[in-house]
C-alpha cells in the first residue's frame, strides 16, 4: 500500500515540509507561510481579486478588534462562533472595559459601520471585499487545511431588496467555481448547504465542495445570503424611492488559504507535490547535465532559451547550482515544478533537450527549433489533464447506490477492507436534523451541499427510509 492510501496525514506533512512551502511557529495552530507557499496565495489572490473588481467590488480593511457587545446582538452568530473566539482582556497593563475579540469574521464590525455608511437608496448597493487574517482557536489543527490564524477575503454587501442580494450570493459562488476550476484544476461540486451546516446567522449557505485523494471533503468556498438579520441587528436602514426607511439584505462570501491545502492534496502523488502550471510559482526549470561545466556552450544556450521562455511569460528557473543532477531532479520533483527541461553535451550536439512533466512517467525528447512552442503547450496540456485526472477521480469515488443507513455502514466497511476510501454517497435526505445527526453520530459522514445538479434524484431518506426533500452529498470532511 502506498503512502498516500497508508497515511495521508503523514503524506501531506511530508509534502508541504519538503516542498519547502511553511514552517510551524510557537504559537499552536499557527503556521508562517515561506516565499513559494505564500506566492501560492499571491497566486489564488490575483485572479480572484481580477474577477471581483470586474464584477463591480471594491477592497476596504476594517479593524481586527471587535467588541464583545457586537456579537451579543445577533444571536445566531455569537453562538456560532464563541467557542472559537480568542479574546484580548488587558492593554498597556490595564484591564479593558469591554473584551475584544480578534476576528473569526467580520459581519458584525461591517454591519456597525454599514449602519453609518448606508443612508438612502442612492447608496446601494454596496459591493465591498476585504483581503485579512481572521482567527478561529482550533482544536485539531493542519496547516493550509484548518489554522488558528489563516488569510482569506471575505465579501460583504448591501441590497435594496432580496432579489437583488440573492444574486450576488450566486454570483460570487460561480466566481468561486470557475477559479477553483480553472486555476487551481479542482473539480467542485456547488450546492446549498443543509441548515445545521450552514454559516452561524445566515439564511442560505451555498458552497462549493471538493473531493481530496484521500476521499475526504474540503469546502473550498462559501457564499451566503444573509436575509435582514444583521440589518435589523445592527439598525442598516435605508430611505427607499417611497420615501421609507426600510432594512438592507445583506450577504458575505469568503474562500481562504485552504484552498492551497485542497490543492495539493487533490493533485499530489507519491513524489509529493505536484502543482497546476497555473498556480506554480516557477512553472519550468532548466538543468545541466553531465560535464557541462567543461562544455561553456551549454550553459550559452540554456541562457538563451531561459531568456526566450521568460519572454513568453512562462515562469522558469535556471539551476546551475553545484549539485549533481539526480539531487536537482529530485528536489525540483518535490517543489511539484511542471516541467523539467535537462541539456547535456550529446543532447546539444543532436539538437535537443530531454523534458519530463512532473505528472508523467518518461522523458522525450525536443528537438531545439520546437522547445518554446511544446514548453507552451506541454503547459496548457498539463492543467486540463490535472483537472481531467481529478474529475475522473471524483467520479469513481462518488457513490450514488446507497440508499439505507445499514447500506452506507456495509459500504464503509467494504471500502476499508479493500484498502479504498469509502468517498462520497448521493443519499436521500428528509430534511429532519435528527435523521442528519445519526448518520454523522453512525458513520461520521456530514453533510457536504445539496447540489444544484445531483447526477440522480433520491427518493427516500437515507436514514428513517421516509420520502426525500432533498439529494444530498454525504462524507467525511477536513
Amino acid at each position: 500500500m502506498s503512502v498516500q492510501q497508508n497515511d495521508f496525514s503523514k503524506w501531506y506533512i511530508d509534502t508541504i515540509q519538503k516542498a519547502d512551502l511553511m514552517d510551524y511557529t510557537p504559537v499552536r495552530g499557527c503556521i508562517a507561510f515561506k516565499p513559494d507557499g505564500y506566492e501560492l496565495w499571491e497566486r489564488i489572490q490575483s485572479e480572484m481579486d481580477r474577477r471581483f473588481k470586474e464584477t463591480g467590488h471594491r477592497n476596504a480593511y476594517f479593524p481586527m478588534l471587535i467588541p464583545e457587545s457586537f456579537f451579543q446582538k445577533e444571536k445566531d452568530h455569537i453562538e456560532g462562533f464563541s467557542p472559537e473566539l480568542p479574546w484580548v482582556t488587558e492593554a498597556a497593563g490595564e484591564k479593558l472595559e469591554e473584551r475584544l475579540a480578534l476576528r473569526p469574521t467580520s459581519e458584525t464590525m461591517i454591519g456597525h459601520l454599514y449602519s453609518d455608511w448606508i443612508k438612502s437608496y442612492r447608496d446601494l448597493p454596496v459591493l465591498i471585499n476585504q483581503w485579512a487574517n481572521v482567527f478561529r482557536w482550533e482544536k485539531k489543527t493542519l496547516p493550509f487545511i484548518r489554522t488558528s490564524e489563516f488569510l482569506w477575503q471575505e465579501g460583504h454587501t448591501a441590497h435594496v431588496d432580496e432579489e437583488d442580494a440573492r444574486k450576488e450570493t450566486m454570483q460570487m459562488l460561480q466566481v468561486y467555481k470557475e477559479v477553483v476550476e480553472d486555476l487551481l484544476a479542482i473539480p467542485v461540486y456547488d450546492g446549498q448547504k443543509t441548515p445545521s451546516e450552514r454559516f452561524a446567522g445566515a439564511v442560505d449557505t451555498f458552497s462549493i465542495e471538493a473531493m481530496m485523494k484521500d476521499g475526504k471533503a474540503v469546502q473550498a468556498g462559501t457564499s451566503h445570503y444573509l436575509g435582514t438579520k444583521f440589518a435589523e441587528a445592527f439598525d442598516i436602514k435605508y430611505l427607499n424611492r417611497e420615501n421609507k426607511h426600510v432594512y438592507v439584505h445583506t450577504t458575505s462570501w469568503g474562500t481562504s488559504t485552504r484552498l492551497i491545502g485542497a490543492m495539493i492534496m487533490v493533485h499530489g502523488d507519491e513524489q509529493g507535490l505536484v502543482l497546476p502550471p497555473k498556480m506554480a510559482p516557477t512553472q519550468v526549470v532548466l538543468i545541466p547535465v553531465g560535464p557541462w561545466k567543461k562544455k561553456p556552450e551549454i550553459m550559452e544556450k540554456l541562457d538563451e532559451l531561459y531568456a526566450e521562455l521568460k519572454s513568453k511569460g512562462i515562469r522558469v528557473k535556471l539551476d546551475d547550482s553545484d549539485q549533481s543532477p539526480g539531487y536537482k531532479f529530485n528536489e525540483w520533483e518535490l517543489k511539484g515544478v511542471p516541467v523539467r527541461i535537462e541539456l547535456g553535451p550529446r543532447d546539444l550536439e543532436n539538437g535537443q533537450v530531454l523534458m519530463k512533466a512532473r505528472d508523467a512517467e518518461e522523458k522525450s525528447a525536443v528537438s531545439l527549433e520546437e522547445l518554446i512552442a511544446t514548453v507552451e503547450n506541454e503547459l496548457t496540456v498539463m492543467q486540463t489533464r490535472l483537472f481531467d485526472k481529478a474529475k475522473q477521480f471524483r467520479a469513481d469515488n462518488s457513490h450514488t447506490h446507497v440508499n439505507t443507513l445499514e447500506e452506507l455502514k456495509a459500504h464503509i466497511a467494504e471500502s476499508q477492507e479493500a484498502g479504498k476510501t469509502p468517498g462520497w454517497i448521493l443519499g436521500g435526505w428528509c430534511g429532519d436534523d435528527a435523521c442528519e445527526e445519526n448518520v454523522k453520530e453512525q458513520t461520521k459522514f456530514t453533510t457536504r451541499n445539496i447540489p444544484f445538479d445531483p447526477p440522480t434524484e433520491k427518493k427516500v431518506c437515507v436514514n428513517c427510509g421516509n420520502e426525500a426533500k432533498h439529494s444530498v452529498w454525504f462524507g467525511r470532511a477536513y
